[in-house]
């Protein structure tokens, strides 16, 4: 059996997910919401890439399209707050 690889893309994308949420606690909601959606899409990425037996990562991938979905929402939020206050 060969040995597996680990998707960079996934690596990539939970860097991405955790940057978000910097962004958006340091006071650029924007931002972190930018990146939680790119973090989302390169999530996505590795989940598709992770279906080959060869390449895997998709546990991390997984992982950072819930952890977009939630900094999605806190970067939501933190845009409403700006508005308002």
């Amino acid at each position: 059996m060969a040995d597996q690889k680990s998707g960079t893309i996934a690596t990539i994308a939970v860097l991405a997910a955790v940057v978000s949420f910097f962004l958006t606690f340091t006071g650029n909601p924007i931002w972190g919401l930018i990146v939680a959606l790119l973090a989302i899409i390169m999530g996505i990425i590795g989940v598709i890439v992770s279906a080959s037996p060869k390449i895997g990562g998709g546990l991390i991938s997984i992982l950072s399209i819930l952890l977009g979905l939630v900094d999605v929402g806190i970067s939501v939020l933190g845009i409403i707050g700006i508005i308002i206050f």
